[in-house]
């Protein structure tokens, strides 16, 4: 291979690999949180980290001005005795967000729980 197609198979490689923060975990582009939960579903640590993607992440970052992608952490709180299932805590965040009655950006938060399987349906009994 020639030393330029080397660089471009490079390139194109690094495009298609999940983003790396250099101060933080690997994060996965995503357009919509479900591949998260999925595989927050099954990591053995339970959580799974990404980036939201697409015409909405792009909306919401245009329309408050943010500073950097739209974040998303997945983390089990506790599993269920179904297999599969588990409470997890779902995290969206943003860095740089300027609202409108806000002095300056800021980081800005919103976080939710949910009861969640593998199958995409909550589970059946939560003992």
């Amino acid at each position: 291979m020639k030393p330029t197609a080397f660089a471009h198979a490079t390139l194109l490689l690094a495009a298609l690999v999940p983003s790396v923060r250099a101060d933080g975990p690997v994060r996965t582009p995503v357009p919509d949180p479900r591949p998260l939960m999925l595989a927050a579903l099954q990591a053995s640590d339970g959580q799974a980290h990404g980036l939201l993607t697409g015409d909405i992440a792009d909306a919401i970052t245009r329309r408050f001005n943010a500073s950097s992608p739209l974040y998303i952490d997945v983390a089990t709180e506790r599993r269920y005795a179904q297999a599969g299932c588990a409470r997890l805590k779902v995290t969206f965040w943003q860095e740089g967000v300027q609202l409108p009655s806000a002095d300056g950006p800021r980081r800005q938060t919103v976080e939710f729980g949910i009861n969640y399987c593998l199958d995409g349906r909550p589970p059946r009994s939560l003992s």
